[in-house]
């Protein structure tokens, strides 16, 4: 299956989940999409059905498509420790996501974009892969001919806070991963175990 470009809100309604994590595709229609969506009750799901609608809520949350969501859940799998936590934790170490966390862009859409467009630096070095890993102690930057780009001025401006695991410079365009995110520090709403329940099935 390919990567869902389709409306945002659609999905986080369908979902019952804040797939941008701020809550306002729900705040006005807090009922599932459709012509008839306002007047059917969502309907109980089964253990499966829970299981896969967790699945689809950090696939949708984190931009990824069925093959990279699997792929990165066996990779989780063979890393010492909890399997769900090391799944969020490699998902929160993608560039993509980090340059949203960093405020570099207001959504993962429009981080995926900037890193694909060549604008930002790991190290010192062109990276234009969204799903690449950063260690931590990674520098992330915006490159110098597209530090004055209105639309990263924009997203560093509506950014109030950043995650404790990231370092921000709004002004230089610049950030530090500075080591991996502890669970407590990510969407309590997602409930991993349910996702690993659903593989292992």
């Amino acid at each position: 299956m390919a990567r869902n470009t389709g409306p945002v809100w659609r999905i986080s309604r369908r979902l019952n989940f804040s797939i941008l994590e701020t809550g306002k595709e729900l705040q006005k229609r807090a009922y599932i999409p459709g012509q008839h969506g306002s007047a059917n009750k969502r309907i109980k799901l089964s253990n499966y059905g829970l299981q896969q609608a967790e699945k689809q809520k950090v696939r949708h949350l984190y931009g990824l498509n069925e093959k990279q969501f699997y792929n990165t859940y066996l990779r989780a799998t063979k890393m010492e420790g909890v399997t769900g936590t090391n799944l969020l934790i490699l998902l929160e170490s993608r560039l993509d996501n980090l340059v949203y966390r960093m405020g570099l862009a207001r959504t993962r859409r429009g981080a995926r974009q900037l890193v694909n467009h060549g604008h930002i630096l790991v190290n010192g070095k062109k990276v234009n892969i969204p799903s690449a890993l950063v260690k931590p102690g990674s520098t992330i930057e915006v490159k110098e001919a597209s530090r004055n780009n209105s639309s990263i001025a924009d997203a560093l401006e509506a950014t109030v806070s950043f995650k404790d695991f990231v370092e921000v410079d709004k002004d230089a365009r610049k950030g530090k991963f500075v080591r991996l995110p502890e669970r407590k520090e990510l969407n309590t709403e997602v409930n991993e175990l349910l996702i690993v329940e659903f593989y292992s099935r």
